[in-house]
This record gives structure tokens, sequence and C-alpha cells, in this order.
């Protein structure tokens, strides 16, 4: 217990003190704020505890994080059941499972947050390929180096570990920053 506390905290320490990466944290708000605000929507896709992630963090967006203010237009590609078990069912094209989506639903200049800790996940790096193709603004939140994800994203925000639980811990603390500084922008 005390080694995952303290493995915790050296990382949200270097993340902390790492400017770079509060200023992609800082462009991947403005990206998805500027979308918002001109009535484009936010798609999210992750698998496992990254899907659980997106649904928690859309979720924030369309109800409220700390005010109630109008509603914003997010999806988490992760909630339709019939689609997720038809597709895998009649096709077994697993990897085409959230691009298949983002090819219904996604318009030029929506965003995609397309979340792997591997950065690997052949079904998250598809859904990245096709916002690019539509013209949608994607930001990745990876971790180690990023995996095959990097390059993909317009910010991209690779948390420096390779274990999955606290690179995870740290796509929800940033998922939070991101979305209380988009609300914070739908307030004034």
């Amino acid at each position: 217990m005390k080694n995952a506390f303290s493995e915790s905290r050296t990382l949200i320490s270097t993340l902390e003190q790492d400017h770079v990466f509060q200023q992609k944290i800082n462009d991947a708000a403005k990206i998805m704020t500027t979308a918002l605000k001109a009535n484009k929507k936010i798609l999210w896709c992750g698998n496992g505890g990254s899907a659980a992630d997106c649904q928690h963090l859309s979720a924030e967006l369309v109800a409220k994080l700390n005010h109630v203010r109008p509603a914003l237009a997010s999806i988490s590609l992760t909630t339709d059941t019939s689609f997720l078990t038809a597709w895998i069912n009649d096709t077994n094209r697993s990897d085409e499972l959230f691009s298949r989506q983002v090819d219904a639903l996604g318009n030029e200049d929506d965003v995609l947050v397309a979340i792997s800790t591997s950065g690997n996940s052949s079904n998250i790096i598809e859904a990245a390929k096709e916002a690019n193709n539509i013209g949608m603004h994607c930001v990745v939140l990876s971790g180690n180096n990023g995996g095959k994800l990097k390059g993909l994203g317009d910010v991209e925000l690779i948390v420096p570990s390779e274990n999955t639980q606290r690179i995870q811990e740290m796509h929800i603390i940033i998922g939070h920053i991101l979305c209380e500084e988009i609300e914070n922008a739908f307030l004034k």
C-alpha cells in the first residue's frame, strides 16, 4: 500500500513540475472547448478501465462537474452495448469497434479522446486514424512511450510510467482537469 501511494505521489509530482506536459493539457482543453463552443462534440474511446474513464468523463461534460451549466455534447463510444455486441458477433472485427462509430457519429472539427494505457490497442489506433481521416481533432491519453498511438493525436498526453494502474490514475486526474477547464470556459 505504501508503495502504491509513493508511486502515485511521485508521478503526480513529476507531472506537476513538467511545464510542457501542463501546456499540453491546456492545449487539449482549448481544442475541446473550441469544438464545443462551435456546436461540435467530443467522442471518447478506451478499453477496460479506460472505457470506464470514458463514460465517467463524458458524463462530467453532459451533466456537470462543479457547476450547473448548459449540457455539453459528449458521447462515450463504450456505452452502446447493442452495437458493440452486434459488431463483434457479426464481424469478429474488434479492431474496428470504435472506428466504425467514429465514422458514423464523427464530423469535421469534432474531437476524439483516445485513451490507451499502452498506446497499442488496435481499436483505439484505428479510431484515431478514422478521426484524422474525417478531419476531427484527436486528443491522446496514453502511457510509457505512447506506443503505436503516438503521432496520431493533435495533443498527446503520455504519462511517463509503465505501470497500468498509475497511468490510469493519472488519466483520471488529467480528465478531471480537462473537464474543469472546459466547464469553467462555459461559465464566463
